[in-house]
């Protein structure tokens, strides 16, 4: 990066990818896309306006739920119920989807079942088209896809039997101050697949034996831009800071690694900000000129 960038609109997910080494990212402002790729060292300021939008409706709203959405979107949306964070209660059989049309276009469509390491060893779900988009928002160093399963309930299913084991969650903290201890996953697979040989069995036979498919798939590695990790994990909240401030050290998972805090993007979809890109070396602007 060479110039200051500067842009003002409703802050969402950041935009990843792995055709790069390290993962490529940017910073959606609004219909501005911010390339990070070689913001290191830059000095990143965020200003939230203190106005927050629903990134379904649009509509103005005071809170913010599940990362973006309005209350009514957030009560009415099927993306945002509780069967997308536990997809093994997928209720559309009893007739209660709240939006069939959209749970059939997403819910019942291949999945996949994965192991992965980002701040020790977890399973997930996802679609195979967010590959490996999934891995690289929960900043995983590794990924090993396990099982390829016909529906997300199914996956659900699978992902619920495996959670004996091992956890579904990341630590968050953990995974922010450092890269992982490698982990054998095909390793892994291979015990989870053994000590739960006969419920996955009943599993197959329950769902139908052509619906979950395990598979010998290989492992994925992944790594991020980092020039240096946090000694200790203090977060930005746009809720209650009127300014984000701080030299860009790295990105890793959906959080803006600075050396005043870290920053989840992620949980701030829909707020309106002001966002400034000076690169290393540039003059420091007053707080008045910054966004004029």
């Amino acid at each position: 990066m060479e110039n200051p960038v500067a842009a003002c609109g409703v802050l969402s997910k950041m935009p990843t990818a792995a055709a790069t080494e390290p993962a490529h990212y940017a910073l959606r402002v609004g219909e501005q896309h911010l390339e990070l790729d070689n913001a290191l060292g830059a000095r990143v300021r965020i200003e939230p306006t203190g106005r927050i939008f629903c990134l379904h409706c649009g509509r103005a709203t005071k809170k913010s739920f599940a990362q973006g959405f309005c209350y009514p979107c957030f009560k009415g949306l099927a993306r945002c119920d509780l069967c997308i964070v536990k997809p093994e209660t997928c209720h559309y059989h009893l007739g209660t989807c709240r939006e069939p049309e959209w749970g059939e276009t997403h819910c019942f469509a291949p999945h996949v079942v994965y192991l992965a390491n980002a701040s020790g060893a977890k399973v997930g779900i996802t679609k195979p088209s967010q590959i490996p988009t999934r891995w690289i928002d929960q900043g995983a160093s590794q990924a090993l896809i396990i099982a390829r399963v016909a529906t997300r309930q199914q996956a659900g299913f699978v992902e619920a039997l495996l959670r004996e084991r091992i956890s579904d969650r990341t630590n968050w903290q953990k995974m922010l101050k450092g890269a992982p201890a490698p982990v054998d996953l095909p390793a892994l697979r291979d015990e989870l697949f053994e000590q739960l040989a006969e419920k996955l069995e009943a599993l197959k036979a329950f769902v139908g034996p052509e619906a979950i498919t395990l598979v010998d798939e290989p492992v994925v590695t992944l790594s991020f831009p980092i020039e240096r990790y946090p000694a200790k994990v203090t977060t930005w909240n746009l809720d209650k800071h009127a300014v984000v401030d701080g030299r860009l050290e790295g990105i890793k998972g959906q959080y803006l690694l600075l050396d005043s805090g870290v920053l989840n993007v992620r949980k701030f979809g829909g707020y309106e900000v002001n966002v400034r890109i000076e690169p290393e070396g540039t003059a420091v602007a007053e707080t008045g000129d910054l966004f004029m």
